[in-house]
C-alpha cells in the first residue's frame, strides 16, 4: 500500500507515534504545557496486543547441516526466529502471529477505545498499561465504517481515564499531542498542530478526519490525539506515507464521531445509524447550471430505494437536498454523515430544491443496517450481434429506441425505460462522463423521454433557451440511476 493513504493494519502499516525530536528553538518545541499534558494522561494510554493463528508455509526451509555440526544450533535458531519467535519452527501448518497497536481508557471501570483494524480477526486481545501490567480484553463492539472498536478489561482497581473534547471547536493551527506505541515503543509522545479539518480521504462513507502533522507512525493505530487541556480530540487512524513512516500527514477520527459510535457500541454492541434510502451524487458546476441553481451546493438524489423512507415522504430523483434536520448540506458527503448521526425512527424535516424551488418533506428515518443490500453488478453481454440501426446522433452519442433485441444484447431489465446509447464518440464530453453503450437515457432536463426523437426535441429546446448543458438521468442495465450533465456548446 506504499504511497497510498493507509488505513493501517497491525503488522503492515499500523499507525504509530514516533519518538520525534523537534527543532531546538523553544518556539519550535511548542508550548511548555505539552509536558504537563503528557504527564497527566500517559497512564490512560495503553498498548493493544493481539494474536491469532494463521496458516503458513515456509518459503525458506532450514538448510540441512550434518548432525552435531557447530552450525546446526545457529541455523535452527535463526530460521526459528524468522518464522515467529519460536512458534512452529518448521513453518508448516498454523502459526501464531502477534500485532501491536494503541488505545486509551475512557472509563475507570475498564472501557478502552481503539481502532477496529487493530483487533480485527484477533483470537486474543490484551491491554498493556504504562506500568507494564497486562489484562485480557473482551470486545464490546466494533464498527468497520468508522474503524472504531470498544474493549472491556476487568481491573482490580479503578483505572486512569481520559475525557473527550468537543472536536468541533478545534481550530486550524491549534497544538495537539499524540501518545501511543510507535514501532512497539510504548508511551511515546509527539506534538504538532491541526493542519486541516473535515478531510475526506475516501476510506469510507463518513470520512471527516482531523489532519495533523504530529509525527504518527506504525503501532499507534487507535491511539489518542489530545488538546492542551488533556482531552481527547481524535483517534489516530490513518496516514499518507510512501514508506510506511511519518511524513507529517496523519489523520484522526474526530471525537464527535467517536463519542456517538462508542456510546452505541457500549449500549447495543453495534451501531444503529439513520437511513434515508437514497443514492446520491455530487452537485458539480455543470449539474448546478443545468438545474438552474444559483450556487453549487447540496446532495443530488440520483435514485430512491423502493423500501426506504424517502419514497413515501415524496423525495424524488433530481431533488437536491440542501438541509436535513436543520443542518445545512453544503456538499454531497455531508448528507450520509448527518443522516447516520440522526436517531432511528425520528421524524425529520428535509428541505430539497426541485426545479429551482424549495420544498419541505417529512421523513421518518429508518435504520441503515436494516436497509443495506449489496448492489448487483451491471452485466453486459460479450456477444457481438449485428449493429442496431441508429435513430439519432447527438451530443457525441448514437441513440436507438429500446427494443427486445437491445434488452437482450445489453441485458437491460424490463423495468428500465428510455433511449439506449449504442455508441459513444471517443473524446466527446459523453465519453469523459463515462457514458457507454448499453446505458439508457431515462430523462432529459427532468422530463421523461419515450424515444430518440423525443430526446432530440428536448435537446433542441434547451439549446434555443440558451442553456449551456443538458441534465440527463441515465440508467445502467440493472436500473441504477445517475445524473450526467453534458455540454451543449
Amino acid at each position: 500500500m506504499s504511497g497510498l493513504i493507509a488505513g493501517i493494519r497491525p503488522g503492515l502499516f499500523a499507525i504509530g507515534v514516533a519518538a520525534f525530536a523537534l527543532a531546538s528553538p523553544a518556539a519550535a518545541r511548542g508550548p511548555e504545557k505539552i509536558a504537563d499534558v503528557a504527564e497527566a494522561v500517559i497512564d490512560a494510554v495503553v498498548n493493544i496486543s493481539t494474536s491469532q493463528n494463521v496458516e503458513a508455509r515456509s518459503s525458506s526451509p532450514t538448510p540441512q547441516v550434518p548432525p552435531g555440526s557447530q552450525f546446526e544450533e545457529f541455523f535452527e535458531e535463526f530460521f526459528k526466529n524468522r518464522r515467529g519467535q519460536g512458534d512452529n519452527p518448521r513453518g508448516n501448518g498454523p502459526r501464531r502471529v502477534n500485532s501491536l497497536g494503541s488505545g486509551f481508557v475512557i472509563d475507570e471501570s475498564g472501557i478502552v477505545v481503539t481502532n477496529n483494524h487493530v483487533i480485527a480477526e484477533a483470537d486474543e486481545v490484551n491491554v498493556v498499561f504504562n506500568d507494564g501490567s497486562r489484562l485480557k480484553a473482551e470486545i464490546v463492539g466494533r464498527d468497520q465504517k468508522t474503524d472504531l472498536a470498544v474493549l472491556r478489561v476487568k481491573p482490580t482497581k479503578p483505572l486512569k481515564a481520559v475525557k473527550f473534547a468537543d472536536s468541533d471547536k478545534l481550530r486550524l493551527g491549534e497544538w495537539v499531542v499524540a501518545i501511543g506505541n510507535p514501532f512497539s515503543l510504548g508511551g511515546s509522545v509527539t506534538a504538532g498542530i491541526v493542519s486541516a479539518r473535515n478531510r475526506d480521504i475516501n476510506s469510507g462513507p463518513y470520512d471527516n478526519y482531523i489532519q495533523t502533522d504530529a509525527s504518527i507512525n506504525r503501532g499507534n493505530s487507535g491511539g489518542p490525539l489530545f488538546n492542551l487541556d488533556g482531552e481527547v480530540v481524535g483517534v489516530n487512524t490513518a496516514i499518507i506515507s510512501p514508506s510506511g513512516g511519518s511524513i507529517g500527514i496523519g489523520f484522526a477520527v474526530p471525537a464527535k464521531t467517536v463519542v456517538a459510535v462508542v456510546d452505541q457500541l457500549r449500549q447495543f454492541g453495534e451501531t444503529r445509524r439513520g437511513w434515508l434510502g437514497v443514492r446520491i451524487q455530487q452537485v458539480t458546476d455543470d449539474i448546478a447550471e443545468s438545474l438552474g441553481l444559483k450556487e453549487t451546493r447540496g446532495a443530488l438524489i440520483a435514485g430512491i430505494d423502493d423500501r426506504g423512507p424517502a419514497k413515501p415522504a415524496g423525495i424524488e430523483p433530481g431533488d437536491v437536498v440542501i438541509r436535513f434536520d436543520g443542518k445545512d448540506i453544503k456538499e454531497m458527503r455531508d448528507l450520509p454523515r448527518i443522516v447516520a448521526d440522526t436517531a432511528v425512527g425520528k421524524d425529520v424535516e428535509v428541505v430539497v430544491l426541485r426545479k429551482g424551488k424549495e420544498e419541505k418533506k417529512i421523513v421518518k428515518l429508518g435504520r441503515l443496517e436494516d436497509g443495506e443490500k449489496p448492489q448487483p453488478a451491471s452485466a453486459r453481454t460479450t456477444d457481438t450481434p449485428k449493429e442496431p440501426s441508429v435513430v439519432k446522433k447527438t451530443l457525441g452519442l448514437d441513440l436507438a429506441n429500446i427494443s427486445e433485441e437491445l434488452r437482450k444484447r445489453y441485458k437491460i431489465k424490463d423495468s428500465v425505460k428510455g433511449v439506449v446509447i449504442t455508441r459513444v464518440d471517443q473524446g466527446s464530453d459523453a465519453a469523459g462522463k463515462r457514458l457507454s453503450a448499453g446505458d439508457v437515457i431515462v430523462e432529459v432536463a427532468q422530463e421523461a423521454v419515450a424515444n430518440a426523437n423525443d430526446l432530440q426535441a428536448k435537446i433542441d429546446k434547451l439549446k434555443k433557451e440558451g442553456r449551456k448543458s443538458a441534465l440527463l438521468l441515465v440508467s445502467n442495465a440493472e436500473g441504477e440511476l445517475r445524473f450526467v450533465a453534458l455540454s451543449l456548446q
